[in-house]
């Protein structure tokens, strides 16, 4: 019998919001929750302003890798709970999501969008902030999800 809720968070680059997204769940969770984390086209690498937000976590940032949706799905010994959907578009964008799992979109704008080195910081630590807030409330709402 499965103790922990399981928790996938998709995004199309899984580079950067995707990513940020699952460091939070798991800290912000203690452990609580199994996280995943996936892309409908994944770079391939983690964006180094997204590591760096990661840093500021009580985590390894190392530890978070770029992966495919069809990869993360395939592997999936059991099924997910919830799949939150991260990129401004999911519809279009994510890919087929799981079926049988509570769905959320929150849809944010993609901070790797940014050219210029200062502006993405500053984007990154806005979206890192927002998906804190997000998942504070979410964990807090009680949604027997952790």
């Amino acid at each position: 019998m499965r103790t922990r809720k399981r928790v996938l968070v998709v995004c199309t680059g899984n580079s950067a919001r995707s990513i940020m997204a699952e460091a939070l769940l798991q800290t912000l969770s203690q452990g609580a929750l199994e996280v995943a984390s996936a892309g409908s086209a994944p770079t391939g690498r983690v964006h180094p302003l997204a590591l760096e937000q990661i840093s500021r976590l009580p985590v390894d940032p190392s530890q978070y890798t770029s992966k495919s949706l069809a990869a993360v799905l395939t592997t999936a010994a059991t099924p997910f709970d919830l799949v939150i959907t991260v990129c401004d578009h999911a519809a279009q964008h994510c890919g087929p999501l799981p079926e049988n799992a509570a769905r959320l979109h929150w849809g944010l704008p993609d901070p790797a969008a940014h050219q210029e080195v200062e502006e993405a910081r500053r984007a990154f630590a806005a979206c890192f902030d927002d998906l804190a807030e997000r998942i504070s409330d979410l964990l807090e709402a009680n949604l027997k999800l952790a």
